[in-house]
């Protein structure tokens, strides 16, 4: 039978082979990630720079420490939100977008596995690579720098084993996420711009360019429960203290229910739009 446990078992060993596969050719390129983490720590030095002239000279000094983040946290936020930003979908994976608008997604349906599994693995290991080899050199320097920009300890031990468990759900958000613009694009014409846009937009309301906390009061609410706080906001307050580990159940059970949310109407959307793609050629 199609739907047989030994085919759910085949299925998840196919795209763990693939998921490993994918993650040691993005260990290859060792000169990229260098690049990219000299990029990151000089951004995190720009915004850390940018928060403690606001912290120091703001006609009104109390804002920040009236949203609940004082200045040493904010440099912490500046540092993680770095790191976290590298599993966040902001583009398409090449291949499999090469595939769609080359039309080799007929290809890619005649082999005898889920492409829904199959593409989700793929992506899974594009964002667990750059976490990985860029991640780790953006933290590190962050341990490192003089105390004024430097990475300050968590908040509490309860805290930082709640953010480890927050930050494996934002992976699979971020994953899940990246899969479901992935099935959008499938059998669109008109480019790539609305798919950037829709990422854009979830890189915004994760905090990585702002930090929620900061935005306006009357948006708090919505800005918590909408799915991008997931991404990296969630996992960062609680290792900030600013929310305390009694509440990481609900938080963390947040971004669970936002990733099931995401692949449902992928696999939902990825069956429509097979149902009706057209492959031309020859």
């Amino acid at each position: 039978m199609i739907n047989s446990p030994r085919n759910h078992l085949n299925t998840f060993k196919a795209c763990l082979s693939l998921f490993r596969i994918k993650t040691a050719e993005g260990f290859q390129y060792r000169l990229s990630g260098i690049a990219g983490a000299s990029t990151g720590i000089f951004w995190a030095l720009i915004e850390i720079t940018v928060y403690t002239i606001f912290y120091h000279y703001s006609n009104n000094k109390t804002a920040g420490f009236m949203a609940g983040l004082d200045l040493k946290q904010i440099i912490s936020y500046c540092w993680l939100a770095q790191t976290l930003f590298l599993m966040q979908p902001m583009s398409i994976d090449g291949e499999i977008l090469n595939k769609i608008t080359s039309g080799d997604v007929g290809i890619e349906m005649c082999r005898p596995l889920d492409l829904y599994s199959h593409w989700f693995a793929k992506i899974a290991a594009a964002r667990l690579t750059p976490l990985f080899w860029r991640g780790s050199v953006i933290l590190l320097a962050g341990t490192i720098m003089p105390p004024s920009c430097r990475l300050s300890a968590p908040a509490s031990l309860p805290g930082f084993l709640c953010m480890l468990v927050s930050f494996a759900a934002a992976f699979l958000l971020c994953a899940s996420f990246g899969m479901l613009v992935c099935t959008i694009r499938i059998n669109i014409t008109w480019g790539d711009g609305p798919t950037y846009i829709i990422m854009l937009i979830g890189g915004v309301l994760s905090g990585s360019y702002l930090p929620l906390q900061l935005w306006p009061e009357f948006m708090q609410k919505f800005l918590l429960l909408q799915p991008f706080a997931g991404y990296l906001d969630i996992p960062l307050r609680l290792y900030l203290g600013v929310l305390p580990p009694d509440n990481a159940a609900w938080a963390v059970g947040l971004q669970i229910l936002w990733s099931v949310i995401f692949i449902a109407a992928g696999k939902i959307l990825m069956t429509l739009r097979l149902s009706k793609i057209i492959v031309q050629g020859g």
